[in-house]
């Protein structure tokens, strides 16, 4: 049987915006100068993540010589980012009773300007591997106490896998922010094999350190994006993937 296809594309909600950097262009070098030090725990440079970069990935998607991208693009131009939180919510509310329902009330009475649709705080670090003494990638998860990002992300990926234009995965929904990855360390290859040797590191230590530490705080959800796999170098030395379309979550 042939393969899956290689992911050209992928479905994300980009967390690198105006509101956030502030915040990721403190947080996130903090990190790199410890970790990268060589008297910490001399993880190469190159396995940190730019801040350009930091999303949190709905689903991939591929479209070899661009073939089925415009269907996506279509698709996504026909959500409406505010009716499909509205239902998420009310389900929730109904399956909670009606202690939430009065909560909710509740705030319909506060005074002031509106929230921000959605919002993300990115707290801690967690390792993709079983064992945090072999990491090869870690990320940082979004604060979702009750569950309304991941319901709303796993909707907008339901709605691309039943058009048959996103891969299905036989796995739940992990949002999270990439913070590091080896898989950029480049010069890993031994003598004589055919495939380049993947760097691990024993993060226990890292992940002690940064269990509680926070990324960015209260960001406004703005956008979302069907994005180009590899990100590409910018003018001002971040990186940052490139963008097929988008829409406001609004």
């Amino acid at each position: 049987m042939p393969g899956r296809p290689a992911p050209t594309h992928f479905l994300c909600l980009p967390l690198a915006t105006e509101a956030s950097r502030h915040q990721l262009s403190a947080s996130l070098p903090a990190f790199a100068a410890d970790v990268t030090s060589p008297e910490s725990f001399a993880i190469p440079e190159q396995a940190i993540r730019p801040i350009g970069t930091i999303h949190l990935t709905i689903g991939v998607m591929s479209f070899p010589k661009d073939e089925g991208l415009e269907k996506a693009v279509a698709l996504l131009k026909t959500l409406v980012p505010r009716k499909i939180l509205a239902n998420v919510k009310a389900n929730a509310t109904s399956a909670a009773g009606t202690d939430s329902a009065r909560e909710s009330d509740s705030m319909k009475e506060a005074s002031g300007p509106p929230p921000p649709l959605l919002s993300v705080t990115l707290r801690g670090l967690r390792s993709m591997q079983p064992s945090a003494s072999k990491v090869t990638s870690l990320y940082a998860p979004p604060a979702d106490s009750e569950g309304t990002l991941l319901r709303f992300c796993e909707n907008l990926r339901s709605t691309f896998q039943d058009a048959g234009l996103m891969t299905v995965e036989n796995r739940p929904l992990l949002l999270h922010a990439t913070i590091m990855n080896t898989i950029y360390v480049k010069g890993r290859n031994r003598q004589g094999a055919k495939r380049r040797e993947r760097l691990t590191v024993d993060a226990r230590e890292i992940l002690d350190r940064y269990d509680d530490f926070v990324w960015m705080e209260n960001i406004p959800i703005e956008k979302i994006a069907i994005c180009k796999m590899g990100a590409k170098k910018r003018e001002d030395g971040d990186e940052a993937y490139e963008v097929e379309a988008e829409i406001d979550v609004a």
